[in-house]
């Protein structure tokens, strides 16, 4: 099949590059001359491992291209993917629609023949109905089919989770558009993928309420390891002992640092202004809010307290900055929060991190950037394990840490058994 991915972001690249190793043709469009420039040279714009080598490979088979060019991409294409943002209104919380709504404009104008119009992009529920709405009329008649098919896309683990999903979700409200849509996942349901077919609503509000279940259970460990601090259990085998429940799960149950990310602060915010417009209340969504909001601070105060309300020209190592690992994304990472509280305090800062220096940063004078993890550790007081990346699970302390110095690990990779024996004074989540 012939198809277009609208948004040449996180979601557009990684669907668009996996359809065309599927073995379809694939154009991805933006309307960022420079991005597009990049990568038609080969440069990707975002870190995802593995994603750099199928995009060559595809694009050297020609199954994969990528231009500027909207209108003539559309009508070329069989099925038409929207993969914009969607960032949340910093006035209301609400999703900014802004660019789904510009995209759908441009598509009115280009429907040459029947085509399926998808939102990949994370939209509020009645969303399709808006975009139905504005490409439709007299000359668009029947020429399209509008359908929702959110992703669930782990940043890290982006490709294995899309060509080996849990589930397929196919929002459509007509027969014929599922079953082109239903061929286009063919290869994948070959594999013992579920698709579950549902309304197009239906299927926005799964991706919601997906991202603020997660989101919960993140927000639920965590508050659960303030308790387990301040008693003496280790949060690790509470969350060992409730994830083997098979109701419960043992994913999204790792105590640290509040969520962050492209999806679950601005979804989480976006549902509940969203349940506001239906005039019902989210409670529990309220609270996991307000809860991951607070983290940030808990933690604050928790460094305070590792160092005796010490930390004026201390210096302190952040190892990692991302949001989590296997990505350079650096949307809503507590670290953003953390590094300007500690200058405040009058820390001086040092970070590394695998993807490297983030531009987040460079405004502050007395925040280094260093490229590795042993310079990085030389001399500090307090080093500070923020984002679980491999190269930190085994280090060797002995070597990193001056005489005094503390280890505040924020993803409880060590063992503090380990690391009382070895002498380094240690502190982790919830122990």
């Amino acid at each position: 099949m012939k198809l277009c991915m609208i948004g040449t972001g996180y979601v557009g690249l990684v669907s668009g590059t996996c359809f065309s190793e599927l073995g379809n043709d694939v154009v991805c469009v933006d309307v960022d001359k420079d991005k597009i420039e990049s990568l038609n040279k080969g440069v990707i714009p975002i870190y995802e491992p593995g994603l750099s080598e199928l995009v060559k490979k595809n694009f050297d088979l020609k199954k994969l291209k990528f231009s500027t060019n909207l209108s003539k991409s559309i009508k070329q294409s069989d099925i038409i993917f929207i993969c914009v943002g969607t960032p949340t209104n910093k006035k209301n919380n609400e999703a900014n629609l802004q660019f789904v709504y510009n995209v759908a404009n441009i598509i009115k104008k280009n429907l040459n023949k029947y085509k399926i119009i998808v939102t990949k992009s994370t939209v509020p529920l009645t969303t399709g109905d808006k975009i139905e709405k504005i490409i439709s009329g007299k000359k668009n008649k029947n020429k399209f089919d509008l359908v929702s098919n959110p992703e669930f896309l782990r940043e890290g683990e982006a490709l294995r989770d899309f060509m080996y999903p849990d589930r397929v979700v196919i929002g459509s409200n007509k027969e014929k558009s599922h079953k082109i849509m239903r061929k286009l996942y063919l290869p994948l349901i070959k594999k013992n993928n579920r698709i579950f077919h549902t309304s197009r609503r239906a299927a926005e509000m799964i991706k919601y309420a997906s991202n603020a279940f997660l989101a919960t259970k993140i927000t639920f460990i965590n508050e659960i390891a303030n308790l387990c601090e301040l008693s003496g259990v280790d949060v690790k085998d509470v969350s060992l002992g409730i994830g083997l429940d098979q109701r419960i799960g043992d994913r999204f149950l790792r105590a640290g640092p509040g969520y962050g990310g492209s999806c679950f602060p601005k979804d989480t915010r976006a549902l509940i202004t969203t349940a506001k417009k239906f005039k019902t209340k989210l409670s529990i969504v309220e609270n996991v809010i307000k809860s991951n909001e607070n983290r940030n601070k808990l933690l604050i105060n928790r460094i305070m307290k590792i160092q005796n309300k010490k930390i004026k020209n201390k210096q302190i190592t952040f190892l990692g900055v991302t949001f989590k690992a296997g990505t350079d994304d650096m949307r809503e990472s507590p670290a953003l929060y953390m590094i300007p509280e500690l200058l405040k305090r009058g820390a001086k800062i040092k970070y590394y991190d695998p993807t490297g220096k983030k531009v987040d940063f460079i405004k502050y004078k007395k925040v280094q950037f260093i490229d590795n993890t042993q310079d990085a550790c030389k001399s500090s007081d307090l080093i500070i394990i923020h984002t679980e990346w491999n190269e930190f699970k085994q280090l060797n302390f002995k070597k990193l840490l001056k005489r005094n110095s503390k280890v505040y690990d924020l993803r409880n990779l060590y063992s503090p058994k380990e690391m009382s024996k070895n002498k380094v004074l240690y502190f982790g989540i919830g122990r």
